[in-house]
């Protein structure tokens, strides 16, 4: 975590279940305000529940969320992203029969009681988007839906984005072109929170790593010592 500046998220002891089964157990995090934090981890570890409650989407069994100084832990999702956090789900979640120029505009009436940003903003980090403003969501393909469903949560002006899965199964190309857009976001100063499989990609642009295994955090570190320890890579990640 970089020094001299105060944290956007902090998650403190967050447990998430689902019935008898822990999803998440004690997760601690956080998060500096304009920096990048990125949670690893195999299929199953508890990655996705871990944000889905932060965001209010899971209601939590314990802990709590500070989101800029703010207890948002007992918030619907709806007034969480009235709070300024953004989620872009695994899913991505789009209406297909929306237009991309209609989905933009269904994020900034998400972001009710803030100020959302122009759509010209989304169109110019990705201008692919913009030739195809009035293509429909669901005729576009699948890279092309992920950079619409990131502008639609920038479209809310966020003060905390949040990425689940932000590349999977995209191709090389696009891939490359969604983490260049990250790490232009990052640079402009927006606090990003990513979830992804691509560790030599998180490290160029995150600042610190959570790695999760059966709903707990079991690794915990800067890029450099990530980039250090590939018994770590190897043992949870499989690189």
């Amino acid at each position: 975590m970089s020094e001299g500046r105060g944290s956007i998220l902090e998650v403190r002891d967050l447990r998430v279940a689902s019935g008898a089964i822990v999803r998440v157990d004690g997760l601690d995090l956080s998060l500096a305000t304009g920096g990048c934090t990125a949670i690893l981890g195999p299929n199953g570890a508890g990655k996705t529940a871990s944000v889905e409650a932060i965001a209010g989407l899971l209601p939590k069994a314990a802990g709590s969320v500070m989101l800029d100084g703010e207890d948002i832990s007992r918030l619907p999702a709806s007034a969480v992203v009235r709070k300024g956090l953004a989620l872009v789900p695994q899913w991505r979640e789009l209406f297909p029969n929306f237009s991309v120029g209609e989905t933009l505009l269904a994020g900034s009436n998400a972001a009710r009681g803030r100020s959302p940003i122009p759509a010209g903003a989304v169109y110019d980090l990705f201008p692919r988007l913009a030739e195809r403003r009035r293509q429909l969501a669901g005729s576009l393909s699948g890279g092309e839906q992920q950079m619409l469903a990131i502008g639609r949560a920038l479209m809310t002006n966020p003060r905390l984005l949040i990425l689940d899965e932000a590349t999977e199964g995209l191709a090389p190309l696009i891939r490359a072109e969604i983490w260049q857009c990250l790490t232009r976001l990052k640079a402009e100063g927006q606090s990003i929170l990513v979830i992804d499989k691509n560790v030599e990609a998180l490290i160029r642009i995150a600042d610190r790593h959570y790695l999760m295994e059966r709903g707990k955090v079991v690794w915990t570190g800067t890029s450099r010592a990530l980039a250090a320890a590939p018994a770590v890579q190897h043992r949870y990640l499989g690189v």
